[in-house]
């Protein structure tokens, strides 16, 4: 789960600042990001408030480099505006999440996966006693996420980015993939429900017939040859559990 001691909490009406301080209680590290108009007014937070003038735009670059995750309480569409001029990728883009003013939903908007958005949405929500919404194809579909497994683990992902694209889009459309773990700690399954039927488990890369494939997820710490990566060309993803995990 990722931290919350660098997030803050934007908010540009009152009611919005209002929803924003609730949060916050539930959130003690987070920076409240204010208009100063309804910054006065708000009830007693131990956080630390930032309280801004004019318009938000001018405050974006600084929120959007100093906080990560960013939660706020604005309409998704002024928030996309607001945050379009700093996107760069999602390995570097910080979590950013939107509460409607009602605190009725929490919604991940940026950095579902790598970021954490999709996490943290819902643990916002259980604060709120919200529904958080989630559109990212591998957790509606309850399936594993090509591009974060094992990450709670230490797991370091190895594969060209095009490689993770196009098992990612096996594993959600159903094709048959194969997971082969020789190494790391079994853990890595944390959905409730089982895991789905096109993924095949083996202990072993050798046990299995490549060609029966449209994806392999290797969880190893052998050297994989220059010839397996050119054979299996876009279909092969390889995980390196940290040292001394099994």
């Amino acid at each position: 789960m990722k931290s919350f001691d660098q997030a803050g909490i934007v908010a540009i009406t009152r009611h919005g600042a209002e929803l924003a301080a609730r949060l916050a209680g539930s959130m003690p590290r987070a920076t409240l990001v204010v208009a100063k108009p309804f910054a006065a007014s708000l009830p007693p937070v131990a956080n630390p408030i930032q309280a801004y003038t004019g318009p938000l735009r001018a405050q974006m670059g600084r929120v959007f480099s100093t906080h990560d995750p960013i939660v706020f309480m604005i309409s998704v569409g002024a928030v996309v505006r607001l945050i379009a001029p700093y996107l760069r990728s999602k390995a570097e883009d910080p979590a950013v999440l939107v509460v409607d003013e009602s605190g009725k939903f929490v919604i991940p908007v940026l950095s579902g996966h790598q970021g954490g958005a999709n996490a943290c949405a819902e643990q916002v929500a259980a604060w709120l006693g919200a529904i958080p919404v989630i559109t990212t194809a591998s957790d509606v579909g309850q399936t594993l996420a090509v591009d974060i497994l094992g990450r709670e683990l230490g797991w370091r992902i190895e594969a060209p980015k095009v490689n993770i694209t196009r098992v990612s889009a096996h594993v959600i459309n159903g094709a048959p993939v194969a997971l082969v773990q020789e190494a790391g700690a079994p853990g890595w399954w944390t959905r409730p429900t089982p895991l789905p039927s096109n993924i095949r488990l083996f202990d072993r890369f050798e046990a299995l017939d490549t060609k029966q494939f449209r994806g392999v997820l290797w969880v190893t710490r052998r050297a994989v040859p220059s010839f397996l990566w050119d054979t299996l060309a876009e279909r092969l993803v390889v995980y390196r559990p940290p040292p001394g995990q099994n």
